[in-house]
This record gives structure tokens, C-alpha cells and sequence, in this order.
């Protein structure tokens, strides 16, 4: 009951987003959806990749990034050496959480190793593969996916040196279960992404306003620190540095890097600039990833040129375009490559980079396209789309802007859902461009 009131609560906050939860709730929060994922999720996926034993080594400070994704709340770091082991046993519809470590791994995963009656730590894993011979034994090492290449090469050694060799042909990657566990939400998560979102959106309209930004004072940089304060006054992170950046008639169209390494510093925003951010968060062990637009009225305008509205509707229809080609089982790169292809059709000039999103930022899971890979991403893009997962919608699209004389890039990115019912956002996407002040009603709403 306590949990379905944090529950409750997380879904309250959407309409302020700015409340969040204390340290002690988040911990709770934490461990609860981590029990779900164990004993209702995980058992799935080791069904589906065909292994039947599943063990992760680590070490303290040196944490493997999947076990990272699964330390209890009041965990940190993985403590000494930290082995886990998942025994799935499908006859019998049991799965088992094992810790050989010297201490529970919080409620969820219990140790079994007693120390004082085997002081080698590796006997006692040996042991339990022993007893429960398993059909195939799976750990992670990747050669194409990051994330699923957490063993370091000492682990590796002294398990495979220990392991009897009657088990060492058992031995497979754990690769496609490792993507798995780190693609796939849950119903639970996916209530707190709509708030996740709800807060980037807010911290981002709030950036891009008259509360923080005088044109002819305000520096790009000013708003990106400004953006990492806000993030640490609500008691939250972020896993990259923000970025703000302006696109201007008297300006040329930068190449892709311009917006996120190569961008001049401190440039004061002045009134008829095209703002454009690269913000996220992490909260409650989920990552958000968005970009979003704003002009900066001249004095007696009250909206956008028409210009820079259809320029995003661009944009808009380039996200239409890329997420209607969205279908289970279909690669990152067939949906690139029929995406771009549509977009072209219609006399669009778009590029497309969108990533998995979750646990991790640039998450695992298939990539569909690179800002330098418009051509499709070799292995990982090779990669099908499953259901249950989220994605930064990210790309852009060239657009030309007589009235300035110059190619200006309409850069979006939202988190989006896939699901078995198809695409959806996961907290709508922007589709008008935030003004610097805000437009006021003559009543001063």
C-alpha cells in the first residue's frame, strides 16, 4: 500500500512537476520497481535469450553497467567483489536471485556464501553452478555494445581459471539478455517517465524565459549554468552539461558538431535570435534526453516570424515520418533508411540520430542513425526494435530561410514509448516555439 501511495503521488506531481520526492521515498521507490523487474521481468528475458544461468562479477568502484543498474537504493558501488547469479529454472516456472558476497544485496538478492565455512569465494560460486547445472551460463562480454561488456578481463580469467571444464563450453555473452534488461520498462517506470519529462520540460521553459534570460545581457553559457543550478537545487543530476545555442540571420549554418562541441561560448542573446538546448536529467535511476526551441521577440512582435513556425512544422513532419516507420522486429537501420528516403520524397532535407533512452542516456539497445552514419550504423543499428522500450527521438532538418538569407537546422528530440500499441510520446513534444518574454494578454496572462 505504501508504494501504490508513492505511485500515486509521482502521478499527482505531473501537475507540479517541481515537488520532488525525498531521498527516503526515491529509496523505496527504487526497490520496489527493482523486486518487479527480478521476479516479473527477468524471468522473461532469460526465457527469451535461452540462457538459464546468468552471473554478473564486479568490483567495488569498478562496477560492471548492468549490476550498476541493479544496486539496491542505499548501494552506491557494488562492495568488494560482488557476484550475482540468476538461476532460471523454466520446468519448474522459479527463478533464483543469488549474491556470493559477503553481504545481502540489499532485500532483493540474498548471499549465500558463508565465508567461515568456504573462505574462497570462488569455490563457493563453483559450488552453486555445481548444484545447479546449468544448460548454458551467461556473462557479459560484448564486442559491438558497451554496456553488455561490464567483466574486466581479471574477472574474466579467474572465473574461466576456476570454472570446471565441464562447464567452460557453456559459456556464452550475455549479450542479447544484458540489452534486454537495460531496454525494457515497466509499467511502474513508465509512470515516472511522464514525470521525468514533465521536469525537463518545465526546467527547460523556465530556461528559456524572460526569468532568466535579458537579451543584450544573457550569455548562452549564463543559461547552461543557470540549467545545472536548477538541476541541483531540486535535489536532482544531470548526466551530460547542458548546451544552448543560437542560430541568427547575420549567422552561418554550422555543421552538426556547431551545436554540441563547436559552438562559440558566452554569445549574448539578443533580441530575433533562434534558441536551441540539449538538456536531461536522471531521476529515480531514469535518464531523460530533450532539445527544444525558442525565439527572442524584437520589440512589437508578439509571436514568431511565420518563417520559423513552418520551419518546425518541418521538423514536426520529420518526426511524424520517422516514428510512423516504427514495427517490432524491424532494424534501426531499415527505419533510418525508409525514414530518410519519405522525408526526401517530400522535399525535406532531414538527418536522423535517435538512441535508446532508460537506465543509461545513449542507452542500449538498436541505434538508428548517427549524425555522421546517415548511411545506417553497422551491428548496433543491425539491432531490432522490441516493445517496452524508450528512445530519444532525436534528428533535425535543413531548412531554408530567405528572409535571412541563409540554411538554418530545426534540431528535436523527445523521449518516445514503443509499445505494443504502437509509438507514443512519452510527455507529448514540442510543436510552438517557446518566445523570450513570454506573450501576455492584455489582462497580463
Amino acid at each position: 500500500m505504501k508504494f501504490r501511495y508513492i505511485l500515486l503521488f509521482l502521478f499527482t506531481l505531473s501537475l507540479n512537476a517541481q515537488q520532488i520526492l525525498p531521498e527516503r521515498q526515491r529509496a523505496e521507490v527504487v526497490d520496489n520497481i527493482l523486486k518487479d523487474r527480478f521476479d516479473n521481468l527477468l524471468p522473461k528475458l532469460m526465457d527469451n535469450s535461452g540462457l538459464d544461468m546468468w552471473i554478473l562479477i564486479s568490483r567495488e568502484y569498478n562496477e560492471d553497467p548492468v549490476l550498476k543498474t541493479m544496486l539496491p537504493a542505499t548501494w552506491l558501488n557494488a562492495r568488494r567483489r560482488t557476484i550475482l547469479i540468476f538461476y532460471r529454472n523454466k520446468e519448474k516456472n522459479t527463478i533464483e536471485k543469488l549474491a556470493v558476497a559477503r553481504y545481502n544485496f540489499g532485500e532483493n538478492i540474498i548471499s549465500d556464501w558463508d565465508k567461515e565455512k568456504e573462505p574462497n569465494q570462488w569455490k563457493r560460486l563453483i559450488e552453486i553452478i555445481e548444484e545447479r547445472n546449468p544448460e548454458s551460463i551467461g556473462l557479459n562480454y560484448s564486442d559491438n555494445f558497451n554496456i553488455c561488456d561490464g567483466i574486466v578481463k581479471t574477472d574474466y580469467e579467474a572465473f574461466m581459471n576456476n570454472l570446471p571444464n565441464k562447464f567452460k563450453t557453456k559459456v556464452k555473452s550475455a549479450e542479447q539478455l544484458a540489452i534486454s534488461w537495460i531496454e525494457t520498462r515497466t509499467n511502474t517506470e513508465m509512470v515516472i517517465y511522464n514525470q521525468l519529462i514533465d521536469v525537463t520540460h518545465d526546467i527547460i521553459a523556465e530556461a528559456f524565459s524572460e526569468k532568466v534570460i535579458t537579451p543584450g545581457i544573457t550569455t548562452t553559457t549564463d543559461v547552461e549554468w543557470w540549467m545545472r543550478d536548477k538541476v541541483t537545487a531540486l535535489g536532482l543530476e544531470t548526466w551530460f552539461h547542458p548546451t544552448v545555442d543560437v542560430q541568427r540571420t547575420a549567422e552561418k549554418l554550422g555543421n552538426h558538431l556547431y551545436a554540441f562541441s563547436n559552438r562559440p561560448e558566452d554569445m549574448v542573446i539578443l533580441p530575433g535570435d533562434l534558441l536551441h538546448c540539449d538538456f536531461g536529467i536522471t531521476y529515480l535511476r531514469l535518464n531523460t534526453d530533450c532539445q527544444e526551441l525558442a525565439y527572442v521577440l524584437k520589440p512589437n512582435e508578439t509571436e514568431p516570424p511565420k518563417f520559423l513556425q513552418e520551419a518546425l512544422k518541418k521538423g514536426n513532419r520529420v518526426q511524424d515520418i520517422f516514428t510512423s516507420n516504427f514495427v517490432t522486429g524491424k532494424t534501426g537501420n531499415t527505419v533510418l533508411k525508409e525514414s530518410l528516403e519519405h522525408g526526401k520524397s517530400e522535399g525535406l532535407r532531414p538527418a536522423i540520430y535517435t538512441h535508446p533512452l532508460g537506465t543509461y542516456g545513449h542507452s542500449s539497445g538498436t541505434t538508428l542513425g548517427m549524425w555522421d552514419s546517415q548511411g545506417g550504423v553497422p551491428v548496433n543499428g543491425d539491432y531490432p526494435l522490441h516493445e517496452n522500450t524508450v528512445y530519444a527521438i532525436e534528428l533535425n532538418t535543413t531548412v531554408t530561410i530567405p528572409e535571412w538569407k541563409r540554411d538554418i537546422r530545426i534540431m528535436l528530440e523527445e523521449a518516445g514509448f514503443w509499445g505494443e500499441t504502437g509509438f507514443r510520446y512519452v510527455n507529448g513534444r514540442q510543436t510552438k516555439l517557446l518566445t523570450i518574454p513570454r506573450v501576455k494578454d492584455h489582462q497580463g496572462n
